[in-house]
């Protein structure tokens, strides 16, 4: 009896731990900074050994990275029905159970798109145990919001949700379990739904290159490439916002 209390304390404790974590996952991550004031200082390894073109090809290759977790998320958005894949915050809501599409191979897709993303952005860093703090630190804090939203998908859905809970992995998709949703991709839908997700990408990478710059050779420089890189994402982000928000371009029926 006093087990079996204890387990359902402990589910619950975690269930209130995810609440907590999902309300407020845009903003808890920005606790993050102070630990990487400190690696970039100990950043531009590559460059100091290597010159600048081994410098170039990393970045590149980190930004790779980055948009190959945002194409995981447009993937996801360009499927998705009306009721499912929100973005709300303040609770949990889902009008229905998606199982198709990305959500046939993995059980969070958007999730998974957001950990490519911060890998890249970490890797971009140079400093191991940022990566390494930085990887693990992801995955426990989206530990508890997954075991939170998983509860409540549980109680709404019920075997609907176990059995597809039962042969679909957490994080790692399975490409062989792949199944066509019913609905048509949709490229309004991704550039509604996605594009803040470019430009924080956008953003995130030209100020960790200018603060690399800065904190590790005192020097507060941009390049050109860098600042075209941030004023064309500045620009793709104030247009699509503007269609979203004062036209119905973006709009499509049953999304």
């Amino acid at each position: 009896m006093e087990q079996g209390l204890a387990v359902m304390a402990l589910r619950e404790q975690m269930e209130r731990q995810g609440k907590f974590l999902f309300r407020w996952r845009s903003y808890l991550p920005l606790l993050a900074l102070p630990l990487f004031i400190v690696a970039l200082k100990q950043s531009e390894y590559l460059e100091r050994v290597f010159g600048n073109t081994a410098e170039a090809v990393w970045e590149s290759f980190c930004l790779l990275v980055s948009f190959l977790g945002l194409l995981i998320r447009c993937l996801v958005a360009g499927y998705a029905p009306r009721g499912t894949s929100g973005r709300n915050t303040r609770e949990q809501a889902a009008a229905n159970l998606n199982t198709t599409g990305m959500y046939s191979m993995v059980r969070n897709p958007l999730y998974l798109g957001n950990l490519v993303i911060v890998i890249g952005i970490l890797l971009f860093t140079q400093v191991w145990w940022l990566i390494l703090i930085g990887i693990f630190g992801f995955l426990f804090y989206y530990e508890r919001i997954i075991f939170t939203e998983e509860e409540f998908l549980r109680k709404k859905f019920g075997d609907l949700f176990l059995a597809w809970a039962n042969k679909t992995h957490v994080w790692i998709p399975s490409f062989r379990k792949w199944q066509k949703p019913d609905l048509p991709f949709s490229w309004k839908t991704v550039l509604r739904r996605e594009y803040s997700s470019f430009f924080s990408i956008v953003a995130a990478y030209t100020f960790l290159d200018i603060f690399a710059d800065l904190l590790s050779e005192r020097r507060l420089e941009i390049t050109f490439v860098w600042a075209i890189f941030f004023v064309a994402g500045l620009i793709v982000y104030f247009t699509l916002m503007f269609l979203k928000k004062k036209t119905r371009v973006l709009d499509v029926k049953g999304r």
